[in-house]
């Protein structure tokens, strides 16, 4: 297992007040592992950008690290330079920064279109202010031309000043370690994190899964579903899988989890205790 394991976790932007008292309890209830961050989402293309930016204001104000997401959406660059320094401001040093779900009819030439965009023009105007994360998808990303060419722009990603990789979940570990001897292979040496996603709700899971392209096994999408009308046993049943992917994720080198919450504590909390991760000393 790797020692002192990268951790952080992600939210996604809560629009109602009971929403955001709630993540304030799991930003104080996940503090207890110390992790490098929590993230949070942008929406798809920015539609919760003004939302994301005062709730990753509200968590750094609290004494915690926020990372927030920046995808190119419909902004425009003027828009996105604008909110980075706004951030740069708060005192925040970490992005994850997206090319995200671009709204129909984009086009024109001021527009960002690819990721490597967004983190050259971070650079440009930021210098090494940020530490900033990109995405990464172990089975593919769905629009991909190749194998080769996904891995091909991530590695555009990290030569743009990119400095670590947040996958697309999965629930195949070895779909992780042979992206990551792909990557390997074009000398692509910055840390990638697996990101893990709790396994809570059959439905839901399987709607997300087919839109984003991520691969649920045919074994576990048989034993999610007997279990769909047992919320209890489920979850139960996904903690188990959950733990034993941590499990090998880490015991075969992987940096660190990020984990996607779903803006929910206990099933994290529950992960990273079975994984023994260490608690912050009281």
């Amino acid at each position: 297992m790797t020692n002192n394991p990268h951790i952080s976790f992600e939210f996604f932007a809560a629009k109602t007040e009971q929403g955001r008292i709630k993540l304030k309890t799991t930003c104080h209830e996940l503090d207890k592992f110390s992790p490098e961050f929590y993230s949070v989402t942008y929406g798809a293309g920015g539609s919760t950008r003004d939302t994301t930016k005062d709730l990753v204001l509200g968590i750094q104000a609290d004494g915690y690290s926020a990372a927030p997401h920046l995808s190119v959406g419909g902004d425009s660059t003027k828009d996105v330079i604008k909110l980075v320094q706004s951030y740069k401001d708060a005192g925040i040093n970490k992005l994850v920064a997206l090319r995200g779900d671009l709204p129909s009819g984009i086009g024109g030439t001021k527009q960002l279109v690819h990721a490597n965009e967004l983190v050259a023009l971070i650079r440009q105007h930021t210098g090494d202010h940020f530490e900033i994360q990109v995405a990464a998808y172990p089975e593919i990303h769905p629009e991909a031309e190749s194998y080769s060419k996904d891995v091909y722009w991530l590695g555009e990603k990290f030569k743009a000043g990119a400095n670590s990789a947040i996958t697309q979940y999965f629930y195949n570990p070895d779909a992780y370690f042979r992206f990551i001897d792909e990557c390997a292979k074009v000398g692509i040496e910055q840390p990638i994190l697996p990101g893990i996603m709790p396994l809570t709700n059959y439905h839901n899971l399987m709607r997300f899964s087919d839109n984003c392209g991520a691969d649920i096994p045919r074994w576990l999408r048989w034993q999610l579903k007997e279990r769909s009308d047992n919320s209890d046993d489920l979850i139960k049943y996904g903690i188990d899988i959950v733990t034993k992917l941590c499990e090998d994720l880490l015991a075969g080198g992987a940096p660190g989890l990020h984990f996607y919450t779903m803006n929910q504590w206990r099933i994290s909390d529950t992960l990273c205790r079975n994984l023994g991760l260490p608690l912050k000393a009281l």
